[in-house]
């Protein structure tokens, strides 16, 4: 529609034309505009200094910026300095001439048209500064340039234990000092001290040689089954018998184990470019997967990210925040007007965003609903966000429908070709609008299910993910690594699919339905399901959804979050009311009797008043499985079923150490700690090494 044809001018289009349009930048023409950091120990009102064009200019620091910040200062162009030369005799135009300048020997060449004694005018060539600090992942060196080299000649030297070519510079004489950059090259032993750790089933992003991240799989790094067998006088529970009541548990664990490691066994979403600017979704072991660790237009290394991944939520956002807006096109350099109807918001928005090039998405929005008056000063940008999603997200549009766990919880629908025909670029709308609301610091309206921001940030999914979207395929499939002899069930390797009541045998494999399961390739089977029913039955819809959500948010930057970090950047902070969570809880097990009155349960609730806002959206991760609070309160709070399933606190002598999540029934296994110093340190690790970490069912 309008957004077409909106999308290539710069006039902002009639104003009754919905679509997105390009207003351009303002710059003038005797004044450069640069980009500047305010250094350390500057506050507001201070004024600082910064070299601009070799000449020192004095900078205010605004109101409401900080150390660290970027600003825009405008400065008058660099004139270069002119000199005045005769040409010699028996120059002809063409030809070279020396002419000596600062006691340095330039070439100067005679202009058409001139003959020798006229004079000609001509400067000096610029001579690039050299950078003050390396580039990413590269080292700077020194080096004075030898005896007998003349400008635009390479020598040899020994650098960082290695042999290298080094060209002289333009007029640099032997005796003066240059300097040049090399990759950083480290020793394997170096590369093992860095890494992302998220402490989410032993998975980390270690360093390679290639300087990128690749997945690690730490063997004992953090399964929930693997920490029941600890011995119960370490955890402060109050149970004698426990550590023999532990040991059938962690012996079943073993035995599982032996047949499919559910952890190790891994894959990451790698979106792969290829011809032209088309984009290939392929789901590879997780170890195959490599992050970049660079971004381009940031001095982002892997050093810092390392650093910022071992921060804490609140130091990580803020650090996102500051290279988004190094990403950010500059407001005088243009930006985006987005005009919608609000009656269309779903179809103009679609049009718009999808018209609008890759390199534009990181430019600044302003946002206009036809008809109505109103300055988009932020409140515009929010309802848009709010409006979009409630339509994009809402599973009557058939793009997605709620999880069969958790119905606060949207998955992608498998059948959205047949609700929608255009369903694959709604997707792209849907991943360019995810990745847009993450660096402009705006809210979505829905929660997805785990797996789908795993798949966002190329993260490891695994078996345990389909718990999250079908609890009743996840038991079944679990339940295989219990039998004795799996082939009495008579399975082949297919799976029966309902496409609107039609009914379809897919092949998990090729041959698949004359493949009969065993004992001996049982694992097979499980892995063969984990890739197609994470991947290969929606792989249209979730190559879409990636390639819109990554032409806005690189890789690199969001390498630093977990999958949790993810959904409470997207969907912000819940606010919980304690007094409505508390009041709506249930108690069973150990806790039936006492209720509310049991000690551990009373220890539990000033626990959780004593949190941050944070670490209770974890706890409601961990226990519920996502952040998200229904907007009638905990009173609703729904099951896998779909029916109203309230929290509930259950007291269970075998529970071990830490606490265990039922996340289908909303339930919290607590151990029978001996007191409250104890408890809060298990239930605060439970919570910071994530949901898969400890106890997960």
């Amino acid at each position: 529609g309008g957004a077409g044809a909106g999308a290539g001018g710069g006039s902002g289009g009639s104003s009754a034309t919905p679509g997105a349009f390009k207003m351009p930048g303002q710059p003038s023409r005797g004044t450069q505009r640069f980009y500047v950091t305010i250094p350390r120990g500057v506050r507001p009102g201070q004024h600082f200094r910064v070299l601009v064009n070799g000449e020192q200019m004095m900078v205010r620091c605004p109101d409401g910026m900080r150390t660290g910040d970027r600003l825009i200062v405008t400065a008058p162009r660099e004139r270069p300095q002119q000199y005045v030369v005769q040409v010699p005799s028996g120059i002809r135009p063409g030809q070279q001439f020396p002419v000596m300048l600062q006691n340095q020997q330039i070439m100067v060449t005679c202009p058409q048209g001139v003959r020798p004694g006229e004079r000609v005018t001509f400067q000096l060539p610029r001579t690039p500064a050299p950078p003050s600090q390396p580039a990413p992942n590269h080292q700077m060196f020194e080096v004075t340039v030898p005896e007998g080299v003349r400008p635009g000649q390479p020598f040899a030297l020994i650098a960082n234990s290695q042999r290298v070519m080094v060209t002289c510079p333009p007029n640099v004489r032997p005796g003066q000092k240059i300097r040049f950059q090399l990759p950083i090259q480290l020793k394997d032993e170096e590369l093992k001290t860095i890494q992302l750790k998220y402490d989410k089933n032993g998975w980390m992003r270690c360093l390679g040689q290639d300087m990128k991240f690749h997945w690690v799989f730490n063997e004992g790094g953090g399964s929930g089954e693997g920490k029941e067998g600890d011995a119960a006088s370490d955890a402060g529970v109050s149970d004698a018998g426990a550590a023999e009541a532990a040991s059938p548990s962690a012996a079943a664990a073993e035995q599982r184990k032996a047949r499919f490691d559910l952890d190790a066994v891994a894959f990451t979403s790698s979106l792969v470019p290829t011809a032209g600017e088309n984009f290939e979704l392929r789901f590879i072991t997780a170890s195959e997967h490599a992050t970049e660790t660079t971004v381009k237009g940031t001095t982002v290394n892997y050093q810092e990210l390392t650093t910022v991944a071992a921060m804490g939520y609140g130091e990580k956002t803020d650090w996102l925040k500051k290279q988004f807006l190094a990403l950010r096109t500059p407001w005088e350099e243009g930006h985006v007007k987005l005009k919608v109807r609000r009656s269309y918001i779903l179809q103009d928005s679609m049009d718009a965003i999808e018209s609008i090039e890759s390199a534009d998405m990181r430019k600044m929005f302003r946002f206009e609903f036809i008809g109505e008056p109103g300055l988009d000063a932020g409140g515009v940008a929010r309802e848009w966000y709010t409006l979009l999603g409630d339509q994009l997200y809402n599973p009557d549009f058939g793009l997605f429908q709620y999880s069969a766990v958790n119905q606060m919880c949207l998955q992608i629908n498998p059948n959205s070709g047949i609700a929608n025909e255009f369903h694959l670029r709604y997707f792209h709308l849907a991943g360019r609008v995810l990745g847009k609301a993450l660096m402009d610091g705006q809210i979505v309206p829905a929660h997805l299910v785990q797996p789908l921001y795993k798949h966002l940030l190329s993260f490891p999914v695994t078996l345990r993910d389909l718990e999250h979207m079908d609890d009743q395929v996840f038991r079944s499939l679990m339940d295989l690594l219990d039998l004795e002899d799996v082939s009495v069930l008579y399975l082949d390797f297919t799976v029966s699919e309902d496409h609107l009541g039609q009914t379809e045998t897919v092949e998990l494999v090729p041959g698949g339905a004359d493949m009969m399961v065993t004992n001996e390739n049982v694992g097979e089977y499980l892995q063969a399901n984990v890739q197609y029913r994470l991947h290969k039955r929606i792989e249209p819809q979730l190559t879409e959804l990636i390639k819109g959500f990554r032409e806005v948010v690189p890789e690199a930057l969001t390498s630093v979050l977990d999958f949790q970090e993810l959904e409470l950047m997207l969907c912000g902070l819940p606010n919980i009311d304690l007094e409505d969570w508390r009041s709506n809880t249930e108690y069973s097990g150990e806790f039936s009797s006492a209720g509310a009155s049991h000690r551990v349960v009373q220890w539990f609730w000033e626990i959780v008043g004593e949190m941050s806002t944070e670490m209770r959206a974890k706890l409601l991760q961990f226990s519920t499985g996502t952040a998200g609070v229904p907007s009638l309160g905990f009173a609703v709070l729904q099951g896998n079923d779909g029916g109203i399933r309230k929290f509930t606190l259950h007291g269970d002598r075998n529970v071990k150490v830490y606490p265990r999540s039922h996340t289908c029934f909303n339930r919290l296994d607590m151990p029978l700690y001996r007191n409250k110093t104890d408890m809060q340190q298990r239930l605060i690790q439970a919570l910071t090494f994530g949901s898969e970490g400890f106890g997960f069912e």
